[in-house]
């Protein structure tokens, strides 16, 4: 292994605010500490959490890196005291707690995979953060099975893009909402049964049709506001609703009689804040299901642009067009 600098280049946001905040700066290169890895980054994650955390909305938590940057695929460049998982210079993929949009990243070995066959740096950089929400939120909240109906929203997200082909690999049928009907023939082109353009169709009317009247057994939801109730309209009896996000508000007014009559499961769940043990079991789960899928080219990650370090904030301002369709990825 070629020997390591002692500092980087890394992207910080130095005040909250827009894109424009965003700065190249040089850092001190980390140090990777009891079982973690140090991954030297080739590519990393641009995420809508990036984006609240540049506005000054949403902090790291204690102990993280102020430098931005959720998810990274690179090579593992060091190894911690006790860390053997990985090998030096095996190509890696990991849910960082920050610190992603640089040169170099650390992370527990337990949050690290190895890079899915067949599949490039730019396209691992693409999968933690979804495939980790994903499937936490899908599967294990919502408990979604085959056979079943999964509502998602923001169907052109990476999320969106993720929960959309892993639903449709194990045996869900799938509807989702975009804001364009360009955005919805791709929906289909990944396998949704149903693609609803929210601007100009009801979703809950689409979901109750397509259904038969039945509903959507899950609702994968991160606009919130008004669309609560309207989850509840579009919500099968003993539907379960999972909240990741509230683009639109995280207030709503609800008819609390609509969760009783139906009996309603509507639950949430954050990433970031979760223990190294708990994103360690999420991992392990992604390695059993979901790896093979990704190796098998069942699913694949969803590439909408590629920004060089540097352009962070035209990665940003594209991400908070949302014309994006799909991830988009920094490369180092």
């Amino acid at each position: 292994m070629p020997e390591l600098p002692e500092t980087m280049r890394a992207i910080v946001a130095t005040r909250p605010g827009g894109p424009e905040v965003l700065e190249l700066q040089t850092r001190q290169r980390p140090i990777a500490s009891a079982g973690e890895i140090l991954i030297r980054v080739e590519a990393a994650g641009v995420n809508r959490p990036d984006v609240l955390q540049r506005q000054g909305h949403y902090q790291p938590p204690p102990g993280a890196s102020d430098v931005l940057g959720l998810e990274v695929a690179g090579e593992v460049a060091a190894l911690g005291p006790g860390a053997s998982r990985h090998a030096l210079g095996a190509r890696v993929t990991a849910l960082v707690p920050g610190g992603g949009y640089a040169e170099f990243c650390v992370v527990h070995e337990s949050n690290a995979l190895p890079v899915p066959a067949g599949l490039s740096q730019v396209e691992a950089a693409a999968i933690p953060e979804t495939a980790f929400t994903v499937w936490t939120n899908v599967f294990e909240r919502g408990a979604l099975k085959a056979g079943e109906t999964l509502l998602v929203h923001g169907g052109g997200s990476g999320i969106g893009a993720t929960a959309i082909q892993l639903a449709k690999a194990l045996g869900a049928r799938v509807i989702a909402t975009v804001g364009s009907d360009e955005k919805a023939k791709a929906c289909v082109g990944l396998g949704a049964d149903l693609a609803v353009n929210y601007r100009t169709e009801d979703f809950v009317l689409a979901t109750l049709a397509a259904t038969g009247g039945k509903g959507a057994d899950v609702i994968l939801d991160m606009v919130g506001g008004d669309y609560v109730a309207r989850n509840y309209a579009a919500a099968a009896l003993d539907g379960r609703i999972v909240q990741i996000a509230f683009l639109h508000g995280q207030k709503s007014e609800i008819d609390l009689q609509v969760l009783m009559a139906k009996r309603l499961f509507h639950t949430g769940s954050t990433l970031r804040p979760r223990s190294v043990g708990e994103k360690a079991a999420i991992a392990e789960a992604l390695r059993a299901r979901v790896w093979p899928l990704l190796a098998q080219g069942r699913c694949k990650p969803v590439i909408d642009s590629v920004f060089p370090l540097a352009a962070a904030a035209d990665a940003h301002r594209r991400i908070e067009s949302s014309a994006h369709f799909g991830k988009i990825v920094l490369t180092v």
